[in-house]
């Protein structure tokens, strides 16, 4: 009977390779899976698919369309996850290791989807900054906007997370107006396959928005440009490989890449067994060393640990790992599954030969089987230890990708954090300490070489998310040996996929450009515009108030009211004293109350709520008999795509009787799409 053999999606169409291809097989069986090839794939077809498809349809959406569309991908995805679990044991992952994959994956998209709700405006271009006058008189400014590439998104991925290393791509690029083509590895490439058949079949997303490669890559990078986007996951020797092709290089292809490794864990001096913090060093060490096989980029690789304690530690992670129950994926009880591959158990074996040159190993036999699982690529986890670290050079260049680590002793936080260092950038570190003087030297002296830095202590051991997991709102990448590249760290990832441009011209200009009001645009007055829906606002609709006089009895009743009782507004000797004022000076918080007052149109209408105030700064001294008057201009408008409201920004501008503006801020509002007004 004949295999499944794997298809790629390309403009719209599921193509099988024309050759047979690579056979794939059940990590923990042996049985073949399917085959995976690619060739005949029209690479040059894909990306002008993407480009003339996909791109101008999500480039039509706003951010908040394109939010809605992640979050119903994600939801439907859910549904679904029972039968990419049954997949994913075939990867060798376990119930808990294929929830970091499918839950987190998902979990990623939709994170994604509601900080982009949150975060982004309800728009298809993006501002970056405050504006930049170039004039005194207003009539020359600024903006940096972010508008998206109008090319594709390449991912290439790595085998260990075939549903996660995908969607946490193309969430943010997909946020972000860019087209996707996915080729995963090929070792895994089933599970990403099965995936990315059912988000073709929800059609849910834009055609040409997803595309994607099962096999070798072929000529695709000899056609990007530079407005297409090149991320890898994988070796560090093919990243570099992939990172020097001709065409990315003559392009300026943005390319982004996360390669080998030699993550630290670092127990601190104050750590010492019998704390809460040495229980939970132990306890992430192993479950580092073990969760997918140790086939994670952010696996701790190096145990740094006081002198004092290496033997203790060595016994504790001995007993710890002795205790991991190897087994077939699917079974409950299996604490640890195989490798991915047959090959990658002994590309694992080959690399712990080359750690034996200046380690030894303390805890497993990385040659033993257990009975009944010789099929699969079982490997049990293993520890080594390196007495002589700053000359073990193997042990900061040489990554095992499996359930491997080396014990290695420091003489105190600095030395930890120059053994750390040598791993020449990592993706993450961590520290376990309870002393804030440990804390503050060992992050600091690590961030330089590290994306990510976790320190864990009894005060967060049951809220930490623990040492290997990457989160959507940080960043996840790290310097030199890992890669140079950032990943996710909230809207950072989404702005990767768009170019910054900086835009001068008139104030109207660029407020028809960006949507958003500045200085010296035009404003039209008449109607309050607290009177206008959503349906009826523009910006630059501004409302210009009468004035208010601020008198002695006013500031001390707000005083007393309050209890803000501070010196400069209640004792005149101590106010003229003081460097800034000239005087006894009213509450900042009065004067922005006293503001409210006057530009507030209290009847029932289409403001239903203020939500806060932005950038308020108080700029000069109000004194009694000083009078204070209002200009409140509609400085952007969001509505929410799947409410009957959305959220306006006011430029709310206080000066006082010489025209000085004695404070500036945004006014943040709720206001409905549409309103009838009520009959009196």
């Amino acid at each position: 009977m004949d295999s499944r053999r794997l298809e790629s999606l390309i403009a719209g169409r599921w193509i099988p390779g024309r050759a047979e291809g690579q056979p794939l097989l059940d990590a923990a069986t042996g049985a073949l899976i399917a085959h995976v090839d690619a060739t005949g794939i029209d690479m040059a077809e894909a990306l002008d698919h993407g480009r003339r498809k996909g791109g101008p349809a999500l480039r039509a959406m706003t951010f908040h369309d394109r939010a809605l569309m992640l979050k119903a991908l994600g939801l439907a995805l859910l549904e679904r996850k029972e039968v990419f679990y049954a997949e994913s044991y075939r990867s060798g992952a376990t119930r808990a290791d294929g929830w970091i994959d499918i839950e987190g994956g998902i979990g990623t998209m939709l994170t994604y989807a509601s900080k982009g709700r949150r975060e982004l405006p309800n728009a298809r271009v993006l501002t970056d900054g405050d504006p930049e006058p170039l004039s005194r008189d207003h009539s020359f400014s600024a903006r940096h906007i972010l508008t998206p590439l109008q090319g594709v998104a390449v991912h290439i991925n790595a085998y260990n997370f075939p549903v996660w290393g995908m969607l946490e791509k193309i969430a943010p690029a997909l946020l972000a107006g860019m087209p996707c083509i996915v080729k995963p590895a090929s070792q895994t490439a089933y599970l990403t396959e099965m995936v990315v058949r059912a988000i073709h079949d929800l059609d849910l997303l834009p055609q040409g928005a997803l595309q994607l490669i099962c096999g070798s890559v072929g000529d695709l990078l000899d056609h990007v440009t530079g407005q297409d986007v090149v991320t890898f996951t994988g070796s560090a020797a093919t990243g570099q490989r992939l990172r020097a092709h001709p065409a990315i290089i003559g392009n300026s292809t943005r390319f982004t890449m996360e390669a080998d490794s030699l993550n630290a864990s670092i127990l601190g001096p104050d750590a010492g067994p019998g704390t809460p913090e040495y229980d939970l060093f132990i306890r992430e060490v192993a479950r580092e060393m073990t969760a997918k096989a140790g086939q994670k980029c952010t696996a701790i690789r190096r145990v740094i640990v006081p002198g004092a304690h290496i033997d203790a530690v060595q016994a504790a992670l001995a007993e710890r790992l002795a205790g991991v129950r190897l087994g077939l994926p699917a079974d409950p009880a299996t604490r640890m599954g195989p490798l991915a591959s047959m090959d990658q158990r002994a590309e694992v074996r080959a690399r712990i030969r080359d750690l034996q040159a200046v380690a030894r190993i303390v805890a497993g036999d990385p040659d033993a089987v257990p009975a009944g699982l010789e099929a699969g690529a079982f490997m049990a986890p293993v520890l080594l230890r390196a007495d002589d670290p700053i000359q073990a050079g193997a042990v900061h260049d040489c990554e095992a990708f499996g359930p491997v680590a080396t014990l290695m002793p420091c003489d105190g936080p600095d030395q930890a954090v120059a053994l750390a260092a040598m791993g020449k950038g990592s993706l993450v570190a961590s520290v376990f300490t309870d002393d804030p003087a440990v804390a503050e030297t060992v992050v600091l002296g690590l961030a330089p070489f590290h994306g990510r830095v976790m320190i864990g202590n009894r005060a967060s051991a049951k809220s930490s998310t623990g040492h290997g997991s990457p989160l959507a709102a940080l960043v996840h990448g790290g310097p030199g040996r890992a890669g140079g590249g950032e990943e996710l760290g909230g809207m950072r990832a989404v702005k990767h996929y768009m170019q910054r441009t900086a835009v001068q011209g008139a104030p109207s200009l660029l407020a028809a450009v960006t949507g958003q009001w500045v200085e010296g645009a035009a404003a039209r007055t008449g109607t309050h515009p607290f009177r206008k829906s959503l349906a009826e606002l523009r910006i630059g609709d501004q409302l210009v108030t009468a004035s208010r006089a601020v008198t002695e009895a006013d500031v001390e009743h707000f005083a007393r009211f309050t209890g803000d009782t501070f010196y400069a507004h209640m004792d005149a000797d101590a106010a003229r004293a003081n460097p800034f004022f000239e005087d006894r000076v009213a509450h900042g918080y009065l004067i922005a109350s006293f503001a409210a007052g006057l530009f507030v149109d209290p009847a029932p209408g289409p403001v239903l709520a203020n939500y806060g105030v932005d950038s308020m700064r108080f700029l000069t001294p109000v004194y009694f008999g000083d009078t204070l008057q209002v200009r409140l201009t509609c400085k952007q408008i969001d509505p929410r795509a799947n409410a009957d409201h959305g959220e306006v920004r006011w430029d709310a501008r206080v000066t006082n009787q010489h025209g000085a503006v004695v404070a500036q801020y945004d006014v943040l509002t709720m206001v409905a799409k549409t309103w009838a007004e009520r009959a009196a």
